[in-house]
């Protein structure tokens, strides 16, 4: 029987042959580095407490907690927070986007320099224009998910001239979640409807 690949839930690399099968993390290191972000975990009341969590696979797919195929439109494979940070399954979590609120993602890629933090000029526009909402650090180490509420039902991709993209989703994705909060922002859910106006016009 072929054995299921699994990732390090912390830095996503391989996991030792040897590790234990409840194991996590592929080193003490990567154990430690986990433990302390998740009791900093910082993802807002309004996404922890709805039940639209999945778990997800290093190629991006979406995961049941049990590590079956989930899918962004079908409410059958999604899970509770707390069920889903449990779970072994895949390399993370993720939260999915549903036309039953008004909860939206802004995706902004290849914009933040992971050994200075800085961002690019353009990202940092995007944020300051968001205001005081939610922000964490994408799974690459180099884009963000800007979270707040808009009213958005097609979900947008606004490519940029220096080849950079811009993402807009409020139904039908699910969305990869890190827990790495960017700067101080604060665990809340501002109101981007005029950011999202504003970069769709």
């Amino acid at each position: 029987m072929m054995k299921t690949e699994r990732h390090c839930a912390y830095c996503e690399g391989d996991m030792p042959i040897a590790a234990r099968a409840d194991a996590r993390t592929c080193s003490t290191r990567c154990r430690v580095a986990l433990h302390r972000a998740e009791k900093k975990r910082v993802i807002p009341l309004e996404l922890t407490t709805r039940d639209r969590w999945v778990r997800r696979a290093s190629d991006k797919r979406p995961l049941t907690t049990t590590g079956r195929a989930a899918s962004s439109t079908d409410p059958r494979t999604w899970s509770t927070y707390k069920n889903a940070v449990e779970s072994v399954a895949g390399v993370g979590l993720g939260f999915v986007l549903s036309d039953v609120d008004d909860v939206v993602c802004i995706d902004l890629d290849h914009c933040l320099n992971p050994l200075t933090g800085r961002l690019a000029p353009w990202a940092a526009a995007i944020v300051r224009d968001a205001g005081a909402t939610y922000v964490e650090v994408s799974p690459s180490g180099d884009g963000l998910h800007i979270w707040g509420r808009a009213d958005v039902r097609q979900g947008r991709r606004i490519r940029r001239p220096d080849g950079t993209a811009v993402e807009i989703y409020g139904t039908g994705r699910y969305i990869a979640m890190t827990g790495r909060r960017h700067g101080d922002c604060p665990s809340i859910l501002a109101d981007l409807s005029a950011v999202v106006s504003k970069l769709t016009a």
